[in-house]
């Protein structure tokens, strides 16, 4: 694949996440996060396999063997991630929910780091605590005694549960061998699985008019299928450490979206989002080395935080299969056989 091309499919996947993260704050007061993430992924969960089926043909009986590990990241990467972050974007709004997201690849390798015994450069390590700088300044709105005294918004708190629950799901990940996207398709069905006895519960609640059922099939069709889709397409062409440098792109296109919907920005987030994407471009930014090269002209010498990157929106989607992270809706790398992102 062009390599122009295969940035476009990566920037696109980041823009699908990113819509994930405005499209669920303007619908939340219509669906709460349970019906929400019911919805996004029983409806998402067909196409997933049928995209799955055409890309990937798939051996679903060595992906069946793995249903425990598949299981654990249904119950952590889609189910707890997308009720987590939901319930944190409705609280604490889109573009904050995003660039919190962001550290999403900065906590990844820090995790790798300390359970997995990955080497780590000074580089990364100083992006990682840059990146943890900038979320504190969103998280204090610029004034950390304030924040203390008055103590932090149940929403950034949260996203950042979010945040935590997807590093979980993208270390895990390292044990699957199964198909990235094969592996989003089972896991989705694992989660429409479990939470009908959550929704037996709660009740499930339908968008209220035509404006709330669009934005539900957007996050079902754009982020959790198609997002999935491009991101792997172009992380298996240019190598999921190039790959992972597009997350930065999901704060960015979530604050364009923001302002053209009309939505509020918060200064802080401004800030302190600029210092986490200079901050995770470190921690996952691989310094191009002589050796052999591939296809795409790259040499994949990708470490601890480009092969475990994740895309969030994403699914709010990412978001983000082998994403991010993002919707995901953040997301693992293809390298390690998980799903995209879920921003």
């Amino acid at each position: 694949m062009p390599r122009r091309r295969a940035f476009l499919l990566l920037s696109l996947a980041n823009l699908f996440w990113a819509g994930n993260f405005v499209f669920s704050a303007v619908i939340s007061e219509q669906v709460d996060p349970v019906s929400l993430t019911f919805w996004r992924w029983s409806l998402a969960a067909v196409p997933l396999l049928v995209v799955a089926w055409i890309a990937e043909r798939p051996d679903w009986r060595a992906a069946a063997r793995e249903w425990r590990w598949h299981l654990v990241q249904s119950v952590f990467g889609l189910t707890g991630y997308a009720l987590l972050l939901y319930a944190g974007i409705g609280l604490t709004g889109s573009v904050t929910a995003s660039v919190i997201s962001a550290i999403n690849p900065a906590t990844i390798a820090l995790a790798a780091a300390v359970l997995l015994g990955e080497r780590m450069s000074r580089t990364q390590a100083a992006g990682i605590v840059l990146a943890f700088i900038g979320v504190a300044v969103v998280l204090t709105g610029g004034n950390p005694v304030a924040a203390f005294a008055n103590g932090f918004g149940v929403g950034d708190l949260l996203v950042l549960g979010a945040v935590v629950a997807w590093t979980v799901y993208s270390i895990i990940a390292r044990r699957l061998t199964t198909p990235p996207i094969t592996a989003t398709a089972l896991q989705a069905v694992f989660a429409t699985v479990t939470m009908l006895p959550v929704i037996a519960v709660t009740g499930l609640a339908m968008p209220a008019d035509a404006g709330g059922a669009l934005a539900v099939a957007y996050i079902v069709l754009l982020p959790s299928v198609a997002g999935y889709a491009l991101w792997n397409a172009g992380s298996a062409s240019v190598g999921p450490a190039r790959a992972g440098v597009f997350l930065n792109l999901l704060p960015v296109f979530t604050v364009i979206i923001a302002l053209l919907l009309g939505r509020p920005i918060d200064p802080a987030a401004i800030a302190g989002g600029a210092v986490v994407l200079v901050g995770v471009w470190l921690t996952v930014h691989v310094p191009r080395r002589p050796g052999p090269r591939g296809q795409n002209g790259y040499q994949d010498n990708s470490g601890a935080a480009s092969r475990t990157i994740t895309a969030s929106a994403a699914s709010a989607t990412s978001p983000t299969m082998s994403v991010g992270s993002a919707g995901g809706e953040s997301c693992s790398s293809v390298s390690d056989g998980s799903a995209a992102s879920m921003r």
